[in-house]
């Protein structure tokens, strides 16, 4: 099967020419430029292209599996979507782009170019919430996203005995009075992000692409005829690449890169840096008895960020437990980073903004501060109040990937934190990055098809669009209705080995 092998060990080719062109040029070897990749060697196989990682090793910053909690987000059970129960736009919004991923996916898997064993599992999606307030909350969201077809299947339940049996864990040696209510959909998903990137990444260079590991991009310089200079440092010297198109996929350090190309579309544009932690268990014990992720609520006054969830994860082959996140802070902009990054994206022209999105979020800040000081006991309790008969003795704390969350301009406001991603494409269409953070390893798909449409609209308009149609159907602006998405999703399903050989085509609602 195709899509399987490690192309991490290929890439390392010193000497390269320094007047060498490229038709695209990704820069950064994460979920993202993979997925460009692989759909520009489906559309022009003919194409050369070039992807640049600074690491020493492909998905090694937010794709890698332990630097996420490998969620197929699609709405299910991020209650931070939804913070009016009354308004299912948002959850519906990222339930129709995580659609179309898994279309993309499903269309390579079909091919043979991709094997989904190796990067997506089933794992139920759950809400679970205690107390009077947020029952009342849960099941005002439900009867909301009742009605939205890509929500068909998803239950609602008060009755502990029924929740426990979704979540034994949660329901374990907890107070039998206290109200709770939860709600489930089974057509979840677990995905290795990291394991999905080396199988996008092979299909480039299948096609004849080069992935080149070790390569710091530092300048970008843009020539007369609109292509672009891309240069930097790998372990033998400098490099310089040109390309007609490029793509900044470059995570936290993507920001940087962009005002280094001096493109005026991100100007007055910041990141706040922010890390994670997880508690883990791999005690086979405790993880064989939870098949699910399993959201809650963030506290009164706590940000979206610090929603707690307990997931399954399938890393390698084998099965874990994760609980968080734990916030962490530092001003590195990537895992691997240096200290310097968060300044060196500091400009005169986003100081005010800066400071404006950090006075109308203290409470972001008040939380960060106390999630920095807590001890391991500390964390442990928050833990302890998901999972009551957990035992510190099966977990560790592993640090997970840092984020740099968006902050944009705004003419009311100065300067607003953002939630998500932003596509920032230049005015010559040449040149465009990906700011911001959460789902968008998740939405990798539409978010590339749109870097299609906006960098090359002669070509989308004459052969791509409708080639992608084939492959996609949400591409073409399907009328998201019930039975047009039981269709795809059925279809989508089968091809990504999503339905448990335990369970009947009913059982998951694709008969």
């Amino acid at each position: 099967m195709k899509g399987t092998a490690d192309v991490t060990t290929s890439s390392n080719t010193p000497n390269r020419r320094h007047d060498e062109v490229a038709d695209v040029v990704l820069i950064g070897g994460g979920i993202m430029s993979a997925t460009l990749g692989s759909l520009l060697s489906v559309l022009e196989p003919q194409w050369r292209i070039v992807v640049l990682e600074r690491a020493d090793a492909l998905a090694a910053e937010s794709s890698h599996p332990w630097n996420n909690a490998g969620t197929g987000h699609s709405g299910f059970c991020e209650l931070n979507y939804m913070p009016d129960p009354a308004d299912g736009a948002k959850p519906a919004e990222i339930a129709q782009q995580f659609h179309l991923s898994r279309q993309w996916w499903s269309h390579l898997a079909n091919i043979g170019l991709l094997d989904p064993d190796t990067f997506v599992h089933t794992a139920a999606h759950m809400d679970v919430v205690f107390g009077d307030r947020d029952v009342e909350y849960l099941r005002r969201r439900y009867e909301t996203l009742s009605a939205e077809p890509m929500f068909v299947g998803m239950e609602f339940s008060q009755d502990p005995a029924t929740i426990g049996k979704w979540a034994p864990l949660v329901m374990g040696g907890r107070d039998p009075g206290e109200p709770v209510a939860a709600t489930r959909h089974p057509n979840g998903t677990d995905i290795d992000f990291g394991a999905l990137t080396r199988g996008l990444t092979h299909m480039i260079t299948t096609a004849g692409g080069d992935i080149r590991l070790g390569h710091d991009v530092r300048v970008l310089e843009q020539a007369r005829d609109g292509s672009w200079a891309v240069s930097g440092r790998h372990h033998d010297g400098d490099f310089t690449v040109r390309g007609h198109r490029v793509f900044v996929g470059a995570g936290g350090h993507a920001l940087r890169l962009l005002q280094r190309a001096n493109l005026p579309e991100v100007r007055g544009y910041a990141v706040l840096p922010v890390g994670a932690a997880f508690l883990r268990c791999s005690d086979p014990a405790v993880v064989n008895q939870h098949g699910i992720k399993a959201y809650g609520r963030a506290e009164v006054g706590a940000p979206p960020m610090s929603v707690p969830h307990l997931d399954k994860r399938v890393v390698d082959g084998t099965s874990h437990l994760l609980f968080g996140p734990y916030a962490t802070f530092s001003t590195k902009l990537l895992k691997y980073g240096r200290w310097t990054d968060f300044f060196t994206t500091v400009r005169w022209h986003n100081v005010h903004v800066i400071t404006a999105a950090a006075v109308q979020n203290v409470a972001l800040i008040r939380y960060l501060i106390t999630q920095l000081i807590a001890r391991p006991r500390q964390k442990f309790a928050q833990l302890r109040r998901f999972y009551p008969l957990a035992d510190l003795s099966q977990w560790e704390l592993v640090a997970a990937g840092q984020r740099a969350q968006l902050i944009t301009p705004d003419r009311r406001r100065i300067g607003v934190i953002q939630q998500g991603t932003e596509l920032v494409v230049s005015a010559d269409g040449t040149i465009a990055g990906l700011l911001g953070a959460s789902p968008g390893a998740s939405t990798a798909v539409p978010i590339m098809l749109e870097f299609l449409q906006r960098c090359f609209p002669q070509r989308w308009h004459t052969s791509w669009h409708a080639d992608l149609i084939k492959a996609i159907p949400g591409v073409g602006h399907i009328d998201w209705d019930t039975a047009a998405v039981a269709s795809t999703t059925r279809a989508t399903s089968y091809a990504l080995h999503l339905i448990d050989n335990s369970r009947t085509d009913t059982d998951l609602n694709v008969r």
